[in-house]
């Protein structure tokens, strides 16, 4: 399951949304490969946190980046789901506060990094800043432009320290996210879930995938290469980025710290302990 981007000029229009390399089997064949994968994902992660607790710098980052109904939120609950909660920090970036707005677009981004041991998330990132950003104009054109350079600056700097980063771009079609969200009107338990905002950007989807393809281009290092996860089945999309994550970890192939206390001695305490009563 080769979904690693390739360098150069990137044309999404040319990337199916709705195919499934490297699996052959159909939704129900995919779900159970997901949770056969769980058990071992679980594991993975353990031994990362338990490293975490001994000295150990390194950890994961997950960043999720898609267009509005990709599936950022249904990542989170059926493939990092998978593993215990504890050990998971995540955290979504909504528009930037004053606060954060008085500083370097990185600044909340060097805030909500994971630490030694976590599996960290991205729902939405520092991506946001040469994303929506570019369509909106939010920012000079000089700006956007030394963002791209930042990023890849930031993301070796944090490879450097011990994070491995996975960056996965939800690559959907205006069509299946005209369905969802049509679905979402359909459901009055998900109308929480729609921001009539959601048709307007719609209009401006052209963009938003030139704003994309110019990012993914610029941003697809060696230490950090971006994903993009055909993602109209949610099936495919849950079980790619969970495999994703499995390859990671098997390469980081974290190990249960060393007792740093003598094993025996302590049985031989518990041997000769009075009953407690």
């Amino acid at each position: 399951m080769d979904l690693r981007l390739p360098t150069g000029p990137v044309d999404l229009a040319a990337i199916p949304t709705d195919a499934t390399p490297g699996f052959s089997g159909g939704k129900k064949d995919g779900t159970k490969a997901l949770e056969e994968l769980g058990p071992e994902l679980s594991d993975l992660q353990e031994r990362l946190f338990a490293e975490g607790t001994s000295g150990s710098t390194r950890n994961l980052l997950l960043v999720l980046q898609g267009m509005d109904t990709s599936g950022k939120g249904g990542t989170l609950r059926h493939t990092v789901g998978l593993v215990d909660p504890q050990g998971v920090r995540i955290h979504s970036f909504k528009a930037p506060t004053k606060e954060e707005l008085a500083h370097d677009f990185l600044w909340r981004i060097e805030n909500a990094l994971p630490g030694p041991g976590y599996i960290g998330v991205f729902d939405r990132s520092h991506y946001e800043d040469v994303l929506i950003v570019r369509v909106r104009q939010l920012a000079p054109p000089e700006e956007i432009e030394r963002r791209y350079a930042a990023i890849n600056d930031f993301e070796k700097r944090l490879v450097d320290g011990g994070t491995r980063v996975v960056k996965c771009m939800l690559h959907i079609s205006a069509e299946t996210q005209k369905e969802r969200l049509l679905a979402r009107l359909d459901d009055p338990t998900k109308h929480w879930k729609f921001n009539p905002g959601d048709i307007d950007e719609r209009a401006l989807w052209p963009a938003y995938r030139e704003a994309y393809e110019i990012a993914l281009e610029r941003t697809n290092s060696e230490v950090a290469p971006w994903h993009v996860i055909p993602s109209d089945r949610k099936w495919y999309r849950n079980l790619a980025i969970g495999r994703l994550l499995h390859e990671a970890l098997s390469e980081l192939d974290p190990q249960w710290p060393a007792a740093d206390f003598d094993v025996e001695e302590q049985k031989r305490r518990l041997a000769d302990e009075a009953p407690v009563e």
